[in-house]
């Protein structure tokens, strides 16, 4: 189902006076080390730390109020619970969560203090969405998919419109994917605008499912590994509409290694004072690593999430500020 133009501004209309329209600077460090004009969409400066609180507040702002009364379920890593239990809370809707146990112990603690009720499972967060799911289906619950709804795309698209107005001469938005519904909401706006703007999309290496998918025109499971890119991790749903947009709106793709992604990481905090999960990581690193093709152009990075515990992110880049001599061969200018 493709996210038409009304569903866009529909979207927009609902969420826009609870959420913050989030900054787009300039970086002038990254900027003078790249020989590219990178300009940060600071989303992880959203309310919860990352974009999911979009498309979740527009998908529960356009259900019925006996949808609302009997509550919804939903599954994530821990970003999308975090949108789905605030979008509750500004409701008054009842939220239940399920979520792999080995979901950061940061996003569940938030997820509990906003409200929401956890349940946890074995596995990664595909089997976390089936159970949530098929639970919804049992008890006639509304399941906010963390991607797969054309609400949630229809919110996330409402980043575009920010992007676009903020500034019009971007030629490039390059952004994390994991199930696909920040890319597939982006890059509806673009498309349905005309707008001659390059939608990319990035993935580490350890974690590629959405793109190994479209590199083989159908949805398969796909090994992955462990990532810092948590937030995008784990498979697709077997009906995933953000599949054939996915096909249709992103322009470019770009993988990239763990060690690039806390490079990026490290990068953002010498240069921006910058904390970000590796999911944010993993877009700075892939313009970083391609630096050379998009010379004195305007490219828009999203910072999508900042969920990651301060002892992890330490962790990541301690090796950078103690150890000089760690070198990453971006293509830098």
């Amino acid at each position: 189902m493709p996210v038409t133009q009304a569903m866009i501004d529909s979207a927009y209309k609902a969420i826009q006076p609870f959420i913050r329209t989030t900054p787009l600077d300039l970086s002038i460090g990254l900027s003078e080390i790249t020989g590219v004009n990178i300009w940060l969409k600071k989303e992880h400066q959203q309310y919860t730390g990352s974009f999911k609180l979009r498309g979740a507040l527009n998908c529960i702002s356009h259900l019925s109020n006996e949808q609302k009364q009997l509550g919804v379920i939903t599954a994530s890593s821990g970003n999308h619970g975090l949108g789905v239990a605030m979008a509750g809370k500004i409701t008054g809707t009842k939220v239940t969560v399920f979520v792999p146990k080995t979901t950061s112990e940061i996003k569940v603690e938030a997820i509990k203090n906003l409200g929401a009720k956890l349940e946890f499972v074995d596995g990664d967060v595909l089997t976390a969405e089936l159970t949530g799911s098929s639970l919804a289906k049992e008890t006639g619950s509304y399941y906010i998919s963390p991607y797969n709804d054309p609400l949630v795309i229809a919110g996330q698209s409402t980043l575009g419109i920010e992007i676009h107005q903020q500034l019009p001469s971007a030629k490039a938005v390059f952004m994390s994917v994991g199930g696909g519904g920040l890319i597939s909401g982006i890059g509806s706006f673009y498309k349905e605008n005309r707008i001659d703007t390059e939608i990319v999309g990035c993935w580490p290496v350890n974690a590629p499912a959405l793109l190994k998918c479209i590199e083989q025109g159908k949805i398969n499971d796909v090994s992955e590994y462990p990532t810092l890119s948590d937030s995008t991790a784990g498979g697709i749903e077997a009906d995933s509409i953000t599949f054939p947009i996915a096909q249709k709106v992103i322009d470019q793709y770009y993988t990239v290694v763990e060690s690039e992604i806390s490079h990026a990481m490290h990068k953002l905090a010498a240069y921006e004072r910058e904390i970000v999960e590796g999911s944010a990581g993993v877009a700075l690193a892939a313009i970083l690593q391609q630096a050379k093709k998009y010379h004195k152009k305007d490219v828009v990075v999203v910072l999508c999430g900042n969920n990651i515990s301060f002892d992890k992110w330490i962790e990541v880049i301690e090796p950078y500020h103690f150890n000089k001599k760690i070198k990453i061969n971006y293509c830098v200018k």
